[in-house]
């Protein structure tokens, strides 16, 4: 059963090719083909993947598409019967995507497959899986209770509290940047909604799946580096993307009133966030590039109020 290996890249040309080289050195164990988007890359990006791997399919974007339309578009490409998404920022360990699908293949009861995610130093990236957001986890992220209590399962419930990620589990949303999909859901779905440029893609997939009745399982044997925000340099510019990410999920998955709510308690967020970091410069002057953060984040609220 062939699978297809997608990569989206965006100016991260080292990164990238750390990572494709991983792909074929740790992947012995089934048979695999990768497609590669590059998004229009302005670092000589799509040049060194053509001139290092020549059996990658290679599609020069001329335009940036975003994770959402160039996974879609790499999908088109796709000839497998799983599709495995993989950032560029990622490193494949101990045969990670091997481990990955002969997890697939043992858990037909389900159709959407993550694995372990890890830092450079091999400490635990929790961000490989998280929960679907309620009214009570946007109440403690908005009034500051999940920055307080980050490993608190009570006050910051989308982050599944303590759990290493060290057991197999069924999760809500599983990371786009270590995705695996059964071909035939991700057609049911119609892929990523396009209206998800970056961020929120991978959990409006799995909320439009979890309607549908398929499960989502981390398999904690399947282990990747994953170094994150490799291709989003500005922070604020992140988080305001985060933001109206988050406002189009609460438009798609929620009435009209808890639509309300959520993005109200995203002001809230950027309000509190930034009222406390312009407090903090007075006994930590180095919060002065935080509290501009924030502060750029708040004038921008219209952005992701209108979403």
């Amino acid at each position: 059963m062939l699978t297809s290996v997608l990569v989206v890249s965006y100016n991260t040309r080292e990164l990238t090719l750390a990572c494709l080289r991983s792909v074929y050195e740790q992947t012995k164990g089934i048979e695999f083909e990768v497609i590669v988007v590059d998004n229009a890359s302005a670092d000589g990006s799509a040049e060194a993947i053509a001139a290092e791997f020549g059996q990658v399919k290679l599609i020069r974007s001329d335009r940036n598409l975003g994770f959402a339309g160039g996974n879609n578009l790499a999908a088109k490409q796709a000839t497998g019967e799983r599709l495995l998404l993989l950032n560029p920022d990622t490193v494949v360990l101990d045969a990670a995507v091997d481990r990955l699908v002969a997890f697939a293949g043992a858990h037909p009861e389900a159709g959407i497959f993550g694995g372990r995610t890890v830092f450079a130093d091999r400490t635990l990236n929790p961000a490989s899986c998280w929960r679907f957001p309620t009214v009570w986890s946007l109440l403690c992220i908005g009034t500051g209770l999940t920055s307080m209590f980050r490993k608190s399962g009570l006050f910051n419930p989308e982050a599944y509290g303590r759990w290493k990620r060290d057991t197999v589990r069924r999760v809500d949303i599983v990371s786009g940047c270590f995705l695996l999909i059964r071909r035939k859901l991700w057609d049911q779905l119609g892929g990523f909604d396009p209206a998800f440029f970056m961020y929120g893609e991978e959990a409006d997939l799995c909320w439009r799946a979890a309607k549908a009745g398929e499960r989502c399982l981390i398999c904690p044997d399947a282990q990747i580096i994953h170094y994150g925000g490799a291709s989003e340099t500005v922070r604020a510019d992140a988080t305001v993307k985060l933001f109206v990410a988050k406002a189009r999920l609460f438009a798609r998955h929620w009435s009209r009133p808890g639509r309300w709510f959520g993005v109200r308690m995203l002001d809230l967020w950027a309000w509190s966030r930034m009222v406390v970091m312009g407090a903090l410069i007075w006994v930590r002057p180095g919060r002065a590039e935080s509290y501009r953060t924030w502060r750029d984040v708040w004038c921008r609220r219209a952005e992701w109020d209108s979403a």
